[in-house]
């Protein structure tokens, strides 16, 4: 199994007197709206390469995969983080997850984000960036051109909450609060965080602006980055990040569809829910609470922490430890960004060895030679592998074929589950796993939801 340790670019962000500013309670939308989610593989993708064939479109998606999991696995469950700086998962291999359209400013300007379940910031490149840009190929926003757009001064309320953190504003820029996004490969974002208006595209053709939302304007991006998009979406549950910022207006819930990447109707669109139209329940709904988990003496709230218990396979059961944090209940991420599962070696080996003995395929090897657990089987037939159940606590979530192999080739389906051999405790439960559920996220009951769907018709 390959590792990427010396390309991941482990994160840590300095905001520079962030200053967040409410959403006006006359644009609630609690009645909800629906955006449509593009995976960067779907033909409906802007940067859909026709050029690149399937195997070459696979790898680049397990290559990000494995890149984000060790990233994750990293700075949850190994390094301790600095008490005085938030904490972000924003990764820099962006364009290889999910992508969201939406527009900046007035007049609006469209975008394309990458979301992330697992930030805690809006932010995209902006005018001027003549010198230290990625190759963005969309129109960059100016916001010069813009009458909404503001920036943040350093006397607002949020700066001086984030200075007793030990951030600080910068002295030659006449007063602004600014961001800087530092990876350990020493690449880079940095700019200005301002308030400006969102607006959103929902599935019925209207539009859902909401004005005065912190976002970051990056003028400076020393990012090996190519393509179409900006920036990223952050979904994660901290102040800055969307889902936080609209607040009441959604009534604390988003959820999201995920249509099967190799779906028969490839130019179906995966979907992402918010207010009360991003409820789940009904039967086959299960859930289980949503926790406050600490490392290092920080609050890990950019992350959707749960707890799994046990995965079963037939009539075996493999148990997972618990409370790994050192304080507080959690030992599992729900991510949204990373395509694979991660677990703790044990765990994974005693996995795979039930799954193998229950498979009668014939066993081969993965030509993206990221995975350890390969069958072939002809295009046409249904795969036949065992359900695997995982156990979280209070809910039982079934994975069937879809949930648990990724078709890398042609013919050859692979177990899409890895082990983080340097990170022996926790799990990050990627969107393979999450596929054809209504994966549902309550801030206000502090739940995640999980109901079998079928995504295309969502």
């Amino acid at each position: 199994m390959m590792t990427f340790y010396s390309s991941v670019a482990v994160l840590v962000v300095f905001l520079w007197c962030f200053c967040e500013v409410s959403l006006s309670e006359t644009q609630s939308q609690n009645h909800g709206f629906t955006v449509e989610l593009i995976h960067p593989n779907s033909p409906k993708s802007p940067i859909y390469n026709i050029m690149e064939s399937e195997l070459e479109r696979v790898s680049k998606v397990m290559q990000h995969s494995m890149n984000r999991i060790h990233y994750l696995n990293h700075a949850l469950f190994v390094s301790s983080p600095n008490k005085n700086m938030p904490e972000s998962t924003i990764t820099p291999f962006m364009g290889l997850g999910y992508m969201m359209n939406y527009s900046i400013g007035t007049p609006p300007v469209q975008l394309y984000g990458a979301i992330d379940t697992g930030s805690d910031l809006i932010w995209f490149q902006c005018k001027p960036c003549s010198k230290q840009c990625f190759n963005q190929t969309s129109p960059m926003f100016d916001p010069l051109k813009s009458s909404t757009y503001k920036t943040i001064p350093c006397s607002s309320p949020t700066c001086k909450y984030l200075q007793q953190k030990g951030n600080y504003c910068s002295s030659n820029k006449k007063d602004n609060c600014e961001f800087d996004i530092v990876y350990d490969d020493k690449s880079d974002s940095k700019g200005d965080l301002s308030v400006e208006t969102l607006t959103l595209n929902s599935n019925d053709r209207s539009t859902i602006s909401f004005p005065r939302i912190v976002i970051g304007c990056a003028h400076k991006n020393n990012l090996q980055v190519d393509g179409i998009v900006s920036g990223i979406i952050g979904l994660g549950r901290a102040r800055l990040s969307l889902i936080s910022q609209l607040g009441s207006s959604i009534a604390g819930k988003f959820s999201y569809c995920l249509v099967p990447y190799f779906s028969k109707l490839p130019h179906t669109s995966s979907k992402l829910y918010f207010g009360n139209r991003a409820t789940v329940s009904g039967p086959g709904t299960v859930s289980t609470p949503l926790l406050q988990s600490f490392k290092g003496g920080l609050f890990l709230d950019n992350f959707y922490i749960t707890n799994l218990e046990a995965f079963s396979v037939g009539n075996e059961i493999i148990k997972l430890e618990q409370s790994i944090f050192g304080f507080g209940k959690g030992n599992t991420v729900i991510d949204s960004g990373s395509t694979l599962t991660s677990l703790p070696k044990d765990v994974y080996s005693k996995l795979e060895y039930a799954v193998s003995s229950m498979v009668k395929l014939e066993r081969v090897k993965d030509p993206t030679k990221q995975l350890s657990l390969c069958y072939k089987t002809p295009f046409e037939k249904k795969l036949e592998v065992p359900i695997i159940t995982a156990h979280f606590s209070g809910a039982d979530v079934k994975l069937n074929a879809l949930n648990t192999f990724y078709q890398t080739d042609h013919e050859v389906w692979c177990f899409a589950f890895v082990t983080g051999a340097q990170f022996p405790r926790g799990v990050i439960f990627g969107n393979v796993a999450q596929q054809n559920f209504l994966v549902g996220f309550d801030l206000q009951k502090n739940i995640i939801s999980f109901k079998p769907a079928d995504c295309i018709q969502q």
